[in-house]
């Protein structure tokens, strides 16, 4: 188990699960309907994720995205775009699992950031 105190501490040790990897503004991460297989940390930079023209939500370093299709195991409900240069680093869906069983701290973490987007998309945050 992952020796940590807060979400603060948590996602400078989930950056270093992988090799960041940069995109480029406007370049898209991924599409509404793709298989995820893998969530994202941003390390650096700021995501949108949208549907279509409509923006459902911005997420900036430290942050995380993608964890829905993890969990559901569905295609992914929205498109991911980079506003701005960012570096993202990918937590595949075998990594997630175990952080999610292994990590209480993690599980909080993921928890937490669905549920302050279903609160902001609802109009209640």
């Amino acid at each position: 188990m992952l020796g940590v105190e807060s979400h603060d501490e948590l996602y400078p040790l989930l950056a270093r699960a992988g090799k960041p990897r940069p995109f480029s503004a406007g370049e898209t991460v991924f599409e509404k309907g793709d298989h995820g297989d893998v969530m994202f940390i941003v390390v650096g930079g700021t995501v949108v994720l949208k549907d279509g023209d409509r923006t459902y939500d911005t997420v900036t370093a430290p942050g995380l995205f993608g964890e829905m299709a993890l969990i559901e195991s569905k295609p992914r409900a929205l498109s991911a775009v980079a506003e701005d240069d960012v570096e993202l680093v990918e937590i595949p869906a075998r990594t997630f699992w175990v952080l999610v069983h292994e990590t209480p701290y993690f599980a909080q973490l993921v928890m937490s950031v669905m549920a302050d987007r279903l609160r902001r998309a609802s109009g209640t945050a």
